[in-house]
């Protein structure tokens, strides 16, 4: 079952039209690791979660398009955002206000038909300014204080799947999942 929100967050997340996010933080848990790799360098591992994963998944049978914006540069990153689906991979970016002007310019949408996910500070500059923000459940205090919504679940624990729950059954979506997987008749 969705979590059940407010009105005012089921409003705004029924206009949603595109999904952005954080990665370390909020996909993961903010761990990665750098093994070897075979050239002498170093290859950085990230853990993401698997229902994380299929919500992106849902999202992208149901029309609403996602994308990441995040502050390092990594090829996990980069094939989750491939393998997802995404129609935004931003990386190595700390500074998001600019690329989210650029994301605006491309798409033609407006603030209140995005929803942004984030669990730092480097996150609440967005979060100001989109139609739904979400904090996950072990965001800053700060963060969560910008927040129309805070996640139960903390990143790379299943947020993002709790945050597409609210979204996708808020524009009448989530039924259909649920008929998808035979879960109701």
């Amino acid at each position: 079952m969705p979590p059940v929100v407010t009105p005012e967050v089921r409003e705004r997340a029924a206009k949603i039209k595109l999904v952005l996010m954080d990665v370390d933080g909020v996909l993961t848990d903010g761990k990665y690791f750098h093994v070897p790799n075979p050239a002498g360098g170093l290859f950085e591992v990230k853990l993401f979660d698997s229902q994380d994963g299929i919500a992106l998944q849902w999202l992208y049978r149901t029309g609403i398009k996602t994308g990441l914006i995040s502050g390092r540069d990594a090829q996990a990153t980069a094939e989750r955002a491939r393998s997802s689906h995404m129609t935004y991979c931003y990386m190595g970016n700390t500074e998001k206000l600019p690329i989210f002007q650029e994301i605006l310019t491309d798409s033609g949408l407006t603030p209140d038909e995005i929803a942004y996910l984030g669990d730092d500070l480097t996150d609440a500059i967005l979060m100001k300014r989109v139609g739904l923000s979400v904090a996950v459940g072990n965001a800053t205090p700060e963060v969560k204080g910008c927040a129309h919504y805070v996640t139960k679940a903390v990143g790379g624990s299943g947020a993002l799947r709790e945050a597409t729950e609210v979204i996708l059954d808020a524009q009448g979506k989530w039924e259909g999942i649920l008929r998808h997987y035979e879960v109701i008749a």
